[in-house]
């Protein structure tokens, strides 16, 4: 077991919390007495998929593990349904983490369960095109039958099943209207949530029922029964080291509002880097990893994606019932190069965002926000070939991400194609959120959707998928780690999150997250001491 013994907390009181229908204990750092300090095997930075499997299979293999966690415990807080408190609780920067130019909102996790406490549980594995590119282009010789045990065994254990017929919400039915007047592929989609989903439609604040098969509900507790260590309100600052072994980390217990309230220290044998594309790149960065090449915080994929709102006469009350489960796969194809890498798929927003989201002023801002019940909103997201960069402005992270004219040509013809998938469902409009708002009433009007509106801070863009940035590949001239995980040059330092991924996925990244942080910490293998 991991070293209980050596965290006392405020006022002398053992700290416990209810996971999985029996008592375990699990540490909030703003309790915790600091300064504070452990000793593991392996420390794991970042709760999220990666993280919290990565430490779940370290445990098991008998592995003394500590898995820290910069946001709360959300558990613990609650899930009040309202954005103005869940927003901050769950996302970094309270959901305000943008790229550099402020062109694209990038959403990043931030709590215990990372990203999948706000996802909408969308489960695909890495399509076969994106595996065979990886070994074609970076020599990537992953077994594929061993990737396929491992998927199905993460897909067993989150419960991933289709949706039910039943489950498609009104929302979803007009993106399947659509395709079916058009003849347009597409379909029902695989889910990881239980019997508990109500479809209460607030899966992207957490879910207050349960119903969510994801890090926080079935991981992190299987993590803990076999073992693991795990502190919340955890900022790792950086990870010391010789150039060759890291030693120990350093970081900031955090209170109720993120402020320091004191430090704790690591020491280790090993350490895994779990933090998200950017959270991980980050804390290399800071970490001053060797970096050669320059490849640590490069090859930034985010699947850029933007709103066509559609409306309607009759009531679509979007915000009700599971919020994704039909998608159009009309437009994707996954080969390099492709001028059809566009994924299109329902979207929506609460009434605080929708506001914020919504085109114009005063009354022609109001007269499309008393529309809300009546509106649909479709996404198409990018399968980009456009890389970016995470880097460091001192301390603050900057993330640099713009779009190729050949991937802003592919969102063009994304946004076209969900305004002619809303029409053939019967909208009467289609409005894109830009300076000023893109207005289209019929076919002829597309000619508006054109490149000089995809330019930086016009059409306003969204990204909740980061990958890259830490990429697998042979060796250092073009990538951070190895087929493995393990970091180029350090001998005790691995990777299991979404930074491993060489290119865009074109898909959710949710399983494959799981499934390689699987894969890294099945075969990870301590130095000698």
């Amino acid at each position: 077991m991991a070293p209980w013994s050596t965290v006392q907390l405020e006022g002398g009181q053992e700290e416990w919390m209810e996971l999985n229908d029996s008592a375990m204990p699990l540490f909030h750092g703003r309790n915790v007495k600091a300064p504070l300090e452990l000793s593991c095997d392996i420390a794991v930075v970042g709760s999220g998929a990666g993280g919290s499997m990565a430490a779940l299979e370290l445990g098991r293999r008998g592995f003394e593990v500590v898995l820290l966690e910069e946001g709360p415990d959300v558990r613990a807080l609650g899930f009040s349904q309202r954005e103005e408190e869940m927003l901050p609780r769950l996302f970094r920067q309270a959901g305000g983490q943008r790229s550099d130019d402020l062109s694209i909102l990038v959403l990043s996790g931030r709590c215990l369960g990372g990203s999948t406490v706000h996802n909408l549980n969308l489960c695909k594995r890495t399509p076969f095109e994106i595996l065979e590119a990886w070994r074609e282009e970076f020599g990537l010789a992953l077994p594929q039958k061993e990737l396929e045990a491992l998927f199905e065994e993460v897909e067993s254990l989150l419960g991933v099943n289709p949706i039910r017929e039943e489950q498609v919400s009104p929302h979803n039915r007009v993106l399947e209207r659509g395709l079916k007047v058009l003849g347009w592929a597409g379909g029902r989609m695989h889910h990881n949530r239980n019997e508990r989903c109500i479809g209460s439609g607030f899966c992207e604040l957490g879910c207050a029922y349960d119903a969510k098969n994801n890090a926080l509900s079935v991981v992190i507790p299987r993590a803990i029964e076999a073992g693991v260590t795990v502190v919340t309100d955890a900022r790792v600052m950086r990870i010391v080291h010789d150039g060759k072994r890291a030693k120990h980390l350093v970081g900031h217990l955090l209170d109720g509002d993120g402020g320091f309230r004191g430090e704790f220290k690591v020491h280790f044998r090993g350490v895994c880097l779990s933090g998200s594309a950017i959270g991980s790149a980050v804390l290399a960065l800071k970490s001053a990893f060797p970096n050669p090449h320059g490849q640590i915080g490069a090859h930034l994929h985010l699947h850029p994606a933007c709103a066509v709102v559609g409306r309607f006469e009759e009531r679509i009350e979007a915000w009700r019932g599971v919020p994704q489960s039909i998608e159009c796969t009309e437009f994707l194809d996954f080969r390099k190069g492709s001028d059809r890498r566009i994924w299109i798929v329902p979207s929506f927003a609460h009434p605080g965002g929708a506001a914020a989201l919504m085109p114009g002023f005063g009354p022609s801002w109001l007269e499309i926000v008393r529309s809300y019940p009546h509106l649909a909103v479709l996404t198409p997201m990018l399968h980009d070939e456009s890389e970016g960069r995470v880097l460091l402005d001192g301390e603050r992270p900057r993330i640099q991400y713009l779009l190729t004219p050949s991937d802003c040509e592919q969102l063009v013809m994304g946004a076209r194609a969900a305004a002619r998938l809303l029409w053939a469902s019967g909208a009467r409009e289609v409005i894109i959120p830009a300076v000023p708002p893109i207005v289209l009433r019929k076919e002829e009007d597309l000619h508006k959707v054109d490149v000089t509106r995809f330019v930086p801070n016009d059409v306003p863009l969204m990204a909740v998928h980061p990958m890259g940035t830490l990429r697998m590949g042979k060796d250092a001239h073009n990538a951070v780690v190895s087929e493995e995980g393990k970091v180029f040059g350090m001998e005790n330092v691995w990777v299991a999150d979404g930074s491993l991924f060489p290119t865009s996925l074109g898909v959710p990244p949710q399983i494959s997250i799981y499934t390689f942080a699987l894969w890294v910490a099945r075969y990870l293998r301590l130095p000698s001491k």
